[in-house]
Parts: C-alpha cells; structure tokens; sequence
C-alpha cells in the first residue's frame, strides 16, 4: 500500500499529476471529489472535471465526510485519489456559517475538528493506495484578515499530518514534480 500526497499552488498540475499515478497503476480507480458548486462558475469547473475523467472511474463527491469515504472505498485492487483537501477543508471550516471576525483567533468549527481527526485515523489505517491532492498555500505572504489566516495555518497544519502519514510526498510546479519524501513501502 502506498499512500501518496501531491501538493501544488493553483493550475501546478498536482491533479494532472495524481490522475496519471492512478492511470498508470493498473488498479481500478475511484475518485473522491470534495468540492462544492456554490455558484455557477464552480459548477462549471465541476462539470468540465467530470466530462475529463475517463468512464470507467468511479466518482464519489464527499464534501465533508472524507474519512468513512475513504475508508469504504479504500481496497488492494483499488487506487484512491482524493481532489483536493484544502476544498474539503474550507467546506469544513465553512460549515457553521458562523460570521468571521475581521481580527482576532477563529474558534475552528467542531465538525471541522471532528472529521479532520476522522480523516487522519482512517488514512493511517492499512488498505488500498490513496494519492491526495492539496494546494499549497503557505508560500506567499501572511494573508490580511483573520478567516485567511486561520485558512492558511490550517491548510499547512493539514498539510503537514498528511505528509507525516504518507510514504511518498511530491510538489508539482509548473506540471514538474518533484519528489520531497519517498519512503519504501
């Protein structure tokens, strides 16, 4: 079993990337989306992702229960790709539609909090190969207001537990991957 996290800004190539690692595994693959069309130009990004998919892909969208997605469609004959974990963690930290301050700490969401924890026990757990796919967003500047900052620590904080769980880790830029840990399995 390997367990792969593929990180990358935006339009890197890290899903280009992870879709090829399941093409090219010989597994049947299941894709877990996790995101959500809250408007119009999001539904069309959606829409345009499934019509790339090849057919015989099973698709699963999850936006919140990443966890038991993950551990039901988890098997040796199967490779796992989930796209992308910071969407599923803005659905998460967006899930109280509480209202943000503009300055001071943001109480993270229980559910947040709950399927994070949920989410990291079941990839830790032996089973078929996952690949993940999660922006990086921790190498730009400290974003102005809180909720952003919140955003961007958690991302890397998520980031980060991915990565320790992981055997294999890869940072893509510019469609270029490159290899930050690739432990045997």
């Amino acid at each position: 079993m390997t367990r792969a996290l593929i990180l990358g800004g935006s339009r890197s190539g890290k899903s280009a990337h992870a879709e090829s690692l399941a093409s090219g595994s010989g597994k049947d693959v299941v894709y877990i989306a996790t995101a959500r069309a809250g408007d119009s130009e999001m539904a069309a990004r959606i829409g345009h992702h499934r019509q790339q998919r090849p057919a015989a892909w099973v698709t699963i969208e999850e936006p919140i229960a990443l966890g038991d997605a993950l551990q039901r469609w988890r098997a040796p004959q199967r490779i796992v790709i989930v796209d992308c974990l910071t969407l599923w963690l803005s659905n998460l930290l967006f899930s109280a539609k509480a209202a943000f301050p503009d300055i001071g700490m943001i109480e993270l969401p229980t559910l947040l909090q709950e399927q994070r924890a949920n989410f990291l026990e079941a990839l830790a757990q032996p089973g078929g190969d996952v690949v993940l796919v999660s922006n990086e967003v921790g190498m730009g500047i400290v974003p102005q207001g809180a909720v952003s900052r919140c955003f961007a620590d958690e991302s890397g904080r998520l980031n980060q537990a991915v990565a320790s769980i992981c055997e294999r880790v890869v940072l893509v830029a510019a469609g270029l991957p490159l290899v930050l840990k690739a432990n045997a399995c």
